[in-house]
Formats: C-alpha cells, sequence, structure tokens
C-alpha cells in the first residue's frame, strides 16, 4: 500500500531538473514577513502611512511625508504586530486595531500625530471592535460596531474622537453583519443573514429616527459571490441623489453584478457593470476596494471583475484614461489603494503573478508617477514563475477555470506536479503572487490550482453545481485536472502530489483514502 507522506514533496524526483532551475530562494526570504505594506495617504495629502516592522521586528504604523521620506514610528506596539489601521478623516489620528496578548478581542485606537498620545477609544473589558467606518465630511467622528451590549450582536457605535465620548448608533436585532452608511455618514443600511430561512438581506431605514425595513431579499446562492457569508456586505453605497442604493446582486443574472435599487421598494432600477464570465470581485488581489468611488461625491467610478486575470470595468472616463497613463509605465494590475480628499494624490499597487506588489504613488494633475517601495525588495531581483490561466473541461461537460505554474528554467515536460488545492470551499484560486506556488516551482515542481465546482467569483450556477458533491463531483474535478496536466505533458504521472488547508485539506484526505493511484503523496 501506498504511503502518503509530507516528507515525499522534498525528495520526489526534482534532481533531474533541479541543475536548470533558478539559484534556490531560502524559505525565510519567501514565506517572511514585507518589509512594508497598506501605504495610505493622508487625506490632506500631505503624509503618507504604512505598516512595517520595528527595530524589534514588530510591525507598527509608520508615518512620512507624502514620498515616503522623513519617517517614524507613531504606534509603540512592543509584542503583538497591527495588522489593521487607517486615517481619520482629520489626516490628525491614525486609527488601528490591536488585541490583548492575542486574545482575538480587538479594540480601536488612534494615535494623535500631533500630541504623539494614543489612546484607547474602546476601553470596555471583553468588547470586540470591528467594522470600523470614516468619512472626509465629517473628520471629527469613526463608526464601529462593538458588542458592548450583547456579546453576541454588534452594535454600532459613534465615537468622538477628541472626546472620546461613545455613542449608540444602530442595535443590531441579533443578524446584522455589516452595517453601511449614507452620503452624510448616518447609518442607514446594513447585511443581515437569517440563519433560518437561509436568505441574504439588504436592510435600510429611511432616517436614524426611521424604522428598519428589509429592501432586499435575496436566497444565499444568489449572495455568497459577495462574500456576505464570511462578513462581507452586499451594500456598495447610497447613490448621491437620496433615492437609491448601489448593492451586489444576481437576481435575474447568474454572475453577480453591480446594480442599483429603488430606496422606496428594492426594484432594480439598472445594471451598473457586469461580466459575462465572473462576479463582481471579492478582494482577493489586494489592498484596494473592488468598487471605486468618488471620494466626497461617492459617486461609482469603476468595478473589479476577475475570472481569469482581474480588470476593471471603468464608469468614470476620467479614472479610466490615468489608469492607462499609469499601465504604460508599470506592468501588471493596477489596485487603487488610497488617495487624498482632492483626488489627486493616489497610492497605486501593480500587481503580477511572478512579482510581488510594488507600490507607486501618481499625481492625476502632473501626471507624475513616482515609486514607492517594493513590497518584498528581496524578491525583486528573483527568477519567479508566472500563473497561465487555463480552462479544463471536466467529465461532465463543465468547465473549470484554473492556474497552472510551471518552474522557470526547465522543460514544460513531464514535470513533479503539485495539485494545490484551496480552502472553503467557499473561495477561489487568483492570478496573483502566491508565496506557496512560488516556493513549490522555485523547487522544480509544476502547479496546478483548480477552481472546482463551488468554488466563489464565478457565477451561482457554479456555486450550485458544488452542493452535495464534496467528495463526489468535486473531487473528480481535481481527478480531471490532473488527467489534463499529464494529457497535455506537463506532469509526470507517477509524480503527483495532492495537498491543502481546509477544504483543500480534506480534499487531500479524499485523494489519499478514495484514490490513492492517482498520487504519489
Amino acid at each position: 500500500m501506498k504511503k502518503f507522506l509530507i516528507y515525499a514533496l522534498t525528495i520526489s524526483g526534482v534532481f533531474a531538473v533541479q541543475a536548470e532551475l533558478p539559484s534556490l530562494i531560502p524559505r525565510e526570504v519567501i514565506f517572511g514577513n514585507p518589509e512594508r505594506s497598506h501605504p495610505e495617504i493622508s487625506p490632506d495629502g500631505a503624509q503618507l502611512a504604512w505598516l512595517a516592522p520595528d527595530k524589534n521586528g514588530v510591525v507598527n504604523v509608520w508615518v512620512g511625508a507624502s514620498d515616503g521620506g522623513n519617517a517614524h514610528a507613531v504606534t509603540n506596539e512592543s509584542h503583538r504586530p497591527i495588522q489593521w489601521y487607517t486615517w481619520a478623516g482629520d489626516a490628525k489620528h491614525i486609527l488601528y486595531l490591536q488585541d490583548n496578548a492575542g486574545d482575538e478581542v480587538n479594540h480601536l485606537f488612534s494615535a494623535d500625530l500631533t500630541s504623539e498620545n494614543v489612546r484607547d477609544l474602546t476601553p470596555f473589558r471583553g468588547v470586540r471592535a470591528q467594522n470600523i467606518l470614516t468619512d472626509l465630511q465629517h473628520p471629527r467622528f469613526v463608526l464601529a460596531a462593538l458588542n458592548l451590549r450583547d456579546r453576541q450582536a454588534f452594535d454600532m457605535y459613534r465615537v468622538d474622537l477628541e472626546t472620546g465620548a461613545v455613542t449608540l448608533e444602530a442595535t443590531n436585532p441579533g443578524d446584522v453583519l455589516t452595517w453601511a452608511t449614507d452620503n452624510d455618514f448616518v447609518i442607514r443600511g446594513a447585511t443581515a443573514f437569517d440563519g433560518k430561512g437561509g436568505n441574504s438581506i439588504v436592510r435600510v431605514r429611511d432616517a436614524v429616527d426611521k424604522p428598519w425595513r428589509d429592501l432586499v431579499v435575496m436566497p444565499f446562492e444568489r449572495a455568497l459571490f459577495s462574500g456576505q457569508v464570511v462578513g462581507g456586505s452586499l451594500i456598495a453605497g447610497f447613490d448621491p441623489d437620496g433615492k437609491s442604493l448601489f448593492i451586489q446582486s444576481a437576481f435575474g443574472l447568474d454572475k453577480g453584478a453591480l446594480v442599483r435599487v429603488s430606496l422606496s421598494d428594492g426594484k432594480q432600477l439598472d445594471v451598473l457593470a457586469q461580466d459575462p464570465k465572473a462576479d463582481v470581485a471579492n478582494g482577493g488581489l489586494g489592498d484596494g476596494p473592488s468598487v471605486l468611488r468618488a471620494p466626497v461625491t461617492d459617486a461609482i467610478q469603476a468595478v473589479e471583475f476577475d475570472y481569469s486575470s482581474p480588470h476593471w470595468v471603468f464608469l468614470d472616463p476620467k479614472i479610466k484614461a490615468d489608469f492607462e497613463v499609469i499601465g504604460r509605465e508599470v506592468p501588471g494590475f493596477l489596485d487603487l489603494i488610497s488617495r487624498d480628499r482632492n483626488d489627486r494624490k493616489w497610492i497605486v499597487a501593480a500587481g503580477r503573478s511572478d512579482a510581488p506588489a510594488a507600490y507607486y504613488t501618481f499625481d492625476r494633475v502632473t501626471k507624475k508617477l513616482s515609486k514607492l517601495y517594493d513590497e518584498y525588495p528581496k524578491l525583486a531581483a528573483a527568477k519567479l514563475a508566472a500563473k497561465r490561466g487555463i480552462e479544463i473541461k471536466a467529465r461532465d461537460g463543465l468547465i473549470l477555470p484554473a492556474y497552472l505554474t510551471t518552474p522557470v528554467g526547465v522543460e514544460e515536460k513531464n514535470l513533479p506536479l503539485v495539485l494545490l488545492i484551496h480552502g472553503g470551499p467557499w473561495y477561489r484560486d487568483y492570478d496573483n503572487f502566491d508565496q506557496e506556488v512560488q516556493f513549490l516551482a522555485n523547487r522544480g515542481y509544476a502547479v496546478l490550482q483548480v477552481n472546482y465546482r463551488g468554488s466563489t467569483g464565478f457565477g451561482k450556477g457554479f456555486v450550485s453545481a458544488g452542493d452535495l458533491q464534496w467528495g463526489r463531483k468535486m473531487h473528480d474535478d481535481l481527478l480531471d485536472a490532473v488527467a489534463w496536466a499529464v494529457e497535455k505533458g506537463y506532469a509526470d504521472k507517477k509524480r503527483v502530489a495532492i495537498y491543502g488547508g481546509s477544504y483543500g485539506g480534506y480534499a487531500a484526505l479524499v485523494g489519499a483514502t478514495f484514490t490513492p493511484d492517482a498520487f504519489t503523496c
């Protein structure tokens, strides 16, 4: 009987090609933390913030000039890294989340850049802060969801950055996952989930003193594309006209689109952006939003979609023109990470599957593009492998979007193959920089990633095709993908490994148990 051993990955016949591979990249370089990440321009455009380790290796928030110069840490965390932060609308405070000794109960803190004081804005024992919202037109306040009243439900509170006062803004009846503000920074929208009926709900109120009402109710599978089931929001924003709402919806469609619905009755008024093959993107590629809105007017400017590779659908021709200017100088997909309140200074990220993100500043008036930094500078000169978007036909005819990565410097023939299975299964693989993939490719392995039926991002029909198919057709998809790689000559059928985490780990165990002849390990 075959033994499925993890260590087999390190010895499974790559020696024949190893001499032609690029230099071995150390594990700590591939899997290490970025030297700098998550840049944000201040609302007034004068300063730049980012995350970076201090001299002790603990990630803190740093602030410098808009070009990144004269930087210093404005937080002083000594044990736990900061993972999320943002500018307050006043450009004087940095807001960030931090827990206590790993208890996962995040508090909301503010760092005052003028006094260098750090304040716990939610100093309540055992109370977690999330769903943090800021607004350029209301710079003194921040909105935060807290489980202060009920540990099982997150109500929305308004926090005064000057006085520290915390005031209840909206009460959670128990089913709200996320909240949304209107153009006056008032909580008037919510995404909820009905656990009994299995429906996702867009809920609104006409004013802060008016009752909540269900505006749009959609079956679970119609909302799944948006990531709503794991805490995302179906609401993209309120229309500046005050009469309609932008939501992500698949009503009457197979693919999730950005649509406008009436605030009076929830009827769909029009479709703003859609793609024939993919849902509205779910933020798997970078830090930037998948729906771009003007900083002050809140007008929808562009929507991101991603089938095999990401692309933007532009609604604002000026935004499109500036993306084209940047794209002529920088290769890869462009993500708009941050911008000032005047929408003049942008922070953009350029990403490719064979290169970590590089960050740039862009002045929309002068059209000057300046590089800030590489997220992983130690990998900037490395020879990394590119993902190739492919389509594989399953045995029942379903088309499976997938990615094949082959090692640099060797012939794409009879390679040892790793079938890398994403988790979820309500998730998907992307055409992005993937550290696991680079680690394997650098060591001589081809890597195959398959968006098997049940993966999100490709419409509700594709998701529903995975219903009751764990270990059945979902596993057949994986076997069909391996057969494709062998038939095309990319993979040696005697040297195929299968692994993954979450659902991917389950699928690997299914492979080892029910189809052991298909995998070496």
